[in-house]
């Protein structure tokens, strides 16, 4: 965590921290507008910022995106601030992002966590019943091969499954894409997609997860407390083997 609040100690990095919420995944050349610095100094920052794992980043063509990444900020939340002041924190909208697509084809959500863990005890804990129960609140329930459908059943012994979809690709314990949707719903523009890729980093393992063709502000708003509040319970649970509290979407 020392890095995220050196990160956070300078008023610039807040500052792009903010533009990136109120636009997020944004260009260097985008950024640099505005804030009356060069793209050297622009560059050095966000690279502070990526370190600290509160900005991730993707390609597009020629171009690096960037994207505010708010779980750092949730694990913040969850171990110093939340058990002192609940009530107050929900109301803060500023840990949670509002993602709004100012350019076509990007991502809504880009968000990684790194883990002390083996790839595959990742991929265990993204696909195994019984652990996803443990920390999401839901059993992912599939048999993973591209083609099959999956669900995001319920623990309460009903068995309804409040998302579900189709896996696309799954390479274990690299990378797993799929279809996501709440089962009977109307979408003209069809459901959303998530990956999940898995990268290891030493002792590590980067987990990047990308949620794309959201419908609407409320399914983002949705989604951006969501993720983010589940990939930090997945790490704190692989790391101690104790979850967090289970997030309020799930």
């Amino acid at each position: 965590m020392d890095r995220v609040f050196k990160a956070l100690s300078d008023a610039t990095r807040r500052r792009l921290l903010d533009r990136l919420h109120e636009n997020n995944g944004q260009s260097l050349g985008e950024l640099c507008e505005g804030l009356g610095m060069a793209r050297q100094s622009t560059t050095q920052h966000l690279g502070l910022l990526e370190a600290a794992n509160l900005v991730s980043t993707v390609r597009r063509g020629r171009e690096k995106l960037h994207y505010l990444n708010p779980v750092p900020l949730h694990e913040i939340q969850e171990r110093w601030i939340d058990k002192f002041e609940r009530p107050r924190l929900r109301a803060l909208s500023g840990l949670k992002r509002k993602a709004e697509q100012a350019m076509a084809g990007k991502p809504d959500f880009v968000y990684t966590t790194y883990i002390e863990a083996t790839p595959e005890k990742v991929w265990e804990a993204l696909t195994d019943p019984e652990t996803t129960a443990a920390y999401w609140g839901h059993s992912n329930v599939s048999d993973w091969q591209p083609g099959s459908t999956w669900e995001h059943r319920r623990t309460d012994g009903s068995n309804t499954a409040d998302v579900a979809g189709t896996i696309i690709e799954a390479v274990p314990a690299e990378r797993l894409v799929l279809t996501w949707a709440v089962p009977g719903e109307d979408r003209p523009d069809g459901p959303s997609t998530v990956t999940f890729n898995l990268k290891p980093l030493g002792g590590t393992v980067q987990l990047t997860v990308t949620h794309v063709n959201l419908r609407d502000e409320a399914e983002r708003h949705q989604a951006a407390g969501g993720w983010s509040a589940v990939l930090s319970n997945l790490k704190t649970y692989l790391e101690t083997g104790r979850p967090l509290p289970l997030p309020a979407w799930n």
